[in-house]
């Protein structure tokens, strides 16, 4: 499993992940720009405020995207027993 060392919002962190790399760029990227978003006001935000704000936000988001995926699958479960 290789092991990664990326910089968010000036914290270094290191991992191993089974996710490719550009994957984790792609991660660190969101985070980076969410961390921007966060702060963009010129307002002081701690670093932990910073980070629990954004995990807040992606476990919103991922809630959000599980309950589509769900009325997705539901969905689809129901056109398939339309089909037989």
């Amino acid at each position: 499993m290789p092991r990664y060392t990326i910089s968010v919002n000036g914290l270094e962190l290191s991992f191993k992940t089974d996710a490719d790399e550009k994957r984790i760029q792609a991660a660190q990227t969101l985070l980076e720009e969410r961390f921007h978003e966060l702060s963009k006001d010129g307002r002081y935000i701690s670093r932990e405020k910073l980070l629990t704000l954004l995990a807040l936000g992606i476990a919103d988001d991922f809630l959000e995207l599980r309950q589509r995926l769900e009325g997705l699958e539901a969905r689809m479960q129901e056109l398939l027993e339309r089909q037989q």
